[in-house]
């Protein structure tokens, strides 16, 4: 094994162990945001699996978005995504952040996620469960892991 393999693969599992995750809601009922909150409490304790909520975009690794993109929040979510360092990703939480859900054709929603961010995991659900987010955010650790 060579060892800028074995380097890769370490700093591979560090980044898995250490997700620190940035929440952004883009506008919607806040039924999602609500879930998310729920992951802090004892009762689902994400920091146990290394997954750590953060305010400022440039000390996280994973943007976490809520919502529809609405014309009045591109702007700033474009900025946030802009200010994270690299190696980022991006994690669409809920059916509105996903495809825009009940608000798509509206004339100040554009749609999902994806129509300004590249989304690299979809967590679909109105609202999702926080079983969901978590299973989700495992899914990604496992995508870091084998370099995906």
């Amino acid at each position: 094994m060579k060892l800028s393999h074995l380097i890769e693969k370490t700093y591979r599992w560090a980044q898995k162990r250490s997700l620190w995750v940035l929440h952004y809601n883009t506008g919607g009922c806040n039924g999602c945001d609500i879930e998310i909150l729920d992951l802090l409490t004892p009762r689902y304790d994400i920091e146990r699996l290394g997954i750590v909520v953060k305010a400022s975009p440039r000390h996280a690794d994973v943007l976490l978005v809520t919502g529809p993109v609405t014309l009045q929040a591109q702007a700033g979510l474009e900025q946030i995504f802009a200010q994270m360092p690299s190696p980022k990703w991006v994690v669409a939480v809920g059916s509105c952040s996903t495809t825009g859900a009940v608000f798509y054709g509206s004339d100040t929603v554009l749609g999902g996620v994806d129509r300004k961010l590249p989304v690299d995991l979809y967590i679909p659900g109105c609202p999702v469960r926080p079983e969901g987010i978590i299973k989700g955010l495992l899914q990604l650790q496992e995508r870091i892991t084998h370099g995906k």
